[in-house]
């Protein structure tokens, strides 16, 4: 069982390497690598997409940066079906469109637009930065033993505005509600940090790391 992590100079990947890792020792889930390399991804049993920055930057990066890396992730995901966890900005581009700086096209793999955070309360801070609680919308084999209350971290000034409801698992309050967890079909995604996140993140992770869409 391989899970590759996409490098595609787009986030410090080291702490996320660090927690897939453990979770994957401690639950028999097998090896865990950083990669940039088109074979990997294409040999990878699942696979993982992290990103930090501004989303126009992330999608530039991976699709026309790193093309081919870009092609093997479509033909994993989209052809052959493995599963799929984006983090963060990796969340992000699973939208159908992001409007940080310009309107930009994502991956489309969930019906949605990233969207500035406006928070009801001015008091408020954008970004969002710091720990808020989940709150479980539908049950989802990558939120098994997680509940109503548990504590992410997240880092992000916007965040998906769901044109179906459905994929949205999970949210949190912030002045409003705000995606925290997305699905649908092998795709799964996260807007805080599950490698920061402390026992719910690394729970995720290890669902995830089992995960049989």
């Amino acid at each position: 069982m391989l899970t590759v992590l996409i490098d595609y100079d787009s986030g410090n990947l080291h702490s996320a390497l660090k927690a897939f890792q453990r979770m994957a020792a401690e639950t028999d889930a097998g090896e865990v690598i950083v990669s940039a390399d088109p074979r990997d991804v294409a040999r990878a049993d699942r696979i993982v997409l992290p990103g930090d920055g501004a989303f126009p930057a992330c999608r530039d990066a991976l699709m026309e940066d790193h093309a081919a890396l870009y092609a093997a992730l479509i033909d994993a995901v989209e052809v052959r079906a493995r599963p799929f966890l984006g983090i963060c900005v990796g969340m992000q581009l699973m939208a159908s469109r992001g409007f940080e700086y310009r309107e930009t096209a994502g991956l489309g793999w969930i019906t949605g637009d990233v969207v500035a955070i406006d928070p009801a309360d001015t008091s408020l801070k954008v970004p969002h930065m710091g720990w808020n609680d989940l709150v479980i919308d539908r049950p989802h084999p990558v939120l098994a033993g997680l509940a109503t209350g548990d504590h992410a971290y997240f880092v992000h000034g916007y965040h998906m505005a769901m044109a179906d409801p459905v994929q949205r698992i999970a949210h949190c309050d912030y002045g409003g509600p705000i995606t925290a967890v997305v699905a649908h079909e092998n795709c799964v995604g996260t807007q805080f940090h599950p490698e920061k996140s402390q026992a719910a993140g690394l729970r995720l992770i290890a669902n995830f790391l089992h995960w049989r869409p």
